[in-house]
């Protein structure tokens, strides 16, 4: 073994060691397996403000057919947030208490349904086990797919990152006043150092 590699090696012992060494990506969910749970064995789905109001909901799917990448399956999010009531519903995914703070963004893939419509804007949250909600909107969703990658620091509200317990997807009235129903794709979120 050369010098260079003696020293790498002793490079990655002492990261180790420390307990600094981690990935610079880590993968929440994939949704290869067209299954639950998500990468970290967190459960996922569908919600709604009113069950009991059938003018509004959201659906998800597992889908092989739209997908980013050559593998696995995506989730499709059929929403309907154009009700004479104040609508608003969505997916949420949860985070076993995922410490946040070694990463720096959200990063996720999305995608419009160019026959079912979309909205070009959706909130997000992302939650913690002190009961923080960070809020951000995001604005860039067309019927090709496309990343987002969102600094941590943008979801406002959210102070603390060492124990993130909820990714959510929010449609609402409003936020979704161009296309009140539609169907958007997600695939492949992760936290991106």
């Amino acid at each position: 073994m050369n010098k260079i590699s003696c020293l790498f090696f002793a490079l990655i012992a002492v990261l180790v060691l420390s307990g600094t060494c981690y990935a610079a990506t880590l993968v929440i969910a994939n949704f290869d397996s067209g299954d639950k749970p998500n990468n970290l064995g967190g459960d996922f789905g569908a919600w709604d403000k009113d069950p009991n109001d059938t003018t509004q909901g959201c659906k998800t799917n597992f889908t092989s057919d739209v997908k980013h990448g050559g593998n696995g399956f995506s989730v499709q999010l059929d929403y309907d947030v154009d009700s004479p009531n104040p609508a608003y519903n969505g997916f949420w995914m949860k985070l076993p208490n995922q410490d946040a703070t070694k990463y720096d963004k959200l990063s996720f893939w999305v995608k419009g349904d160019g026959v079912a419509g979309f909205s070009q804007k959706i909130k997000l949250e992302l939650k913690n086990s002190k009961g923080e909600v960070g809020r951000y909107t995001y604005d860039n969703i067309s019927k090709d797919w496309q990343e987002a990658v969102i600094p941590l620091g943008s979801f406002s509200g959210l102070t603390d990152l060492s124990s993130i317990t909820e990714f959510v997807i929010v449609f609402d009235d409003m936020t979704c006043s161009a296309k009140k129903q539609g169907t958007i794709y997600i695939d492949d979120i992760a936290l991106v150092k």
